[in-house]
């Protein structure tokens, strides 16, 4: 198995742990996080410092925010243009015929990515969302848990899909876009926007980096 860091240690960081633990592909070496004392351990593994402590080759970035992951995956390869960036699948996700993953994406526990569809790099497919077939999620998209779309979606880069949320067939959704928990979208969004609501309806609109979690 292929040594690996995790690239941050709080709860979404705990989640990617456990992909990439039972799908039993990298083995992970240590964990790298700024925020914590050297030496802490989540799950039994160590943090062993800052980005300046970073001597393995490739790894996964576990943070759960898009703009701070896209500015930390950054960062990595500044650093070390030749990191590599692995993509993780949980075992119990099913991955259908045609379907394309992006490097540095995680794919989480009863996820579903239906065929022909294509997933961007550095993506987070949380736990039983699913994406319906000939769908198109950009860079640094995520689903949150049972977050669903139709067949034929596209979603922008750097866009979310809050808890539960749910796409019909054929809608569009923009980048730096953010469809709040439990909506249910009927029409396309357009980027940088704030959504929610059934139907979801555009709110106010959102900058580039704006937090959401």
């Amino acid at each position: 198995m292929e040594e690996i860091v995790i690239i941050g240690s709080g709860g979404h960081a705990k989640v990617v742990i456990d992909c990439v633990e039972q799908s039993k592909q990298h083995m992970i070496i240590g964990l790298i996080d700024e925020h914590k004392p050297p030496g802490t351990h989540v799950y039994g593994y160590e943090v062993l410092g800052g980005l300046d402590t970073l001597r393995a080759s490739s790894g996964i970035v576990a943070i759960g925010d898009n703009w701070i992951r896209s500015l930390m995956v950054d960062r990595i390869m500044q650093l070390n243009p030749q990191f590599r960036f692995m993509t993780s699948v949980h075992p119990s996700a099913s991955i259908a015929r045609g379907v394309t993953i992006g490097e540095g994406t995680v794919v989480m526990a009863g996820a579903i990515i239906n065929s022909d569809t294509e997933i961007g790099k550095h993506c987070i497919l949380n736990t039983k969302s699913s994406v319906d077939h000939d769908s198109r999620i950009g860079d640094f998209a995520a689903l949150a848990p049972n977050a669903t779309t139709g067949g034929q979606v596209r979603m922008g880069q750097y866009s979310v899909l809050s808890l539960g949320a749910q796409v019909i067939h054929a809608i569009e959704i923009g980048e730096h876009s953010v469809i709040g928990a439990g909506s249910t979208v009927l029409t396309s969004i357009a980027s940088n926007a704030v959504a929610y609501g059934t139907p979801a309806k555009v709110v106010r609109t959102r900058e580039r980096g704006e937090r959401y979690l």
